[in-house]
């Protein structure tokens, strides 16, 4: 089975930085994108940011410049570098990744089970 851990969340004041880690575990043949996507109270679920296998990104308009997507192929490890935090910010993030488990099976789309940001003074 495929697992998607995301760490990195808590408590911190506006102005301030996070950064989040999401690393993918299990049967996987290959990754194609990764990205992060949020989900305030009583709203949807939201992208964030995203990140190809060969290191083209994606935005949010509302997280350009402050936001930085990276990731580790070698570890199966995606990372959200937040820098200039906002109230506006705090939601929970989930991880996503799109995998294939092998080489003949169609890729397919998998989630972690999110980490709260809670950007408050």
């Amino acid at each position: 089975q495929v697992q998607l851990v995301e760490s990195g969340g808590g408590l911190v004041q506006p102005g301030g930085s996070l950064r989040l880690s999401c690393a993918a575990s299990g049967r996987i043949f290959s990754i194609n994108a990764m990205g992060w996507y949020r989900q305030a109270p009583g709203e949807q679920r939201d992208l964030v940011a995203t990140i190809t296998n060969h290191g083209s990104t994606n935005y949010a308009d509302s997280v350009k410049g402050r936001f930085t997507i990276s990731r580790d192929n070698a570890q199966n490890t995606v990372y959200l570098q937040m820098n200039s935090l906002k109230p506006e910010d705090t939601a929970v993030y989930y991880c996503s990744a799109v995998i294939r488990v092998r080489l003949i099976s169609p890729a397919g789309d998998y989630w972690g089970k999110g980490t709260l940001v809670t950007v408050s003074s």
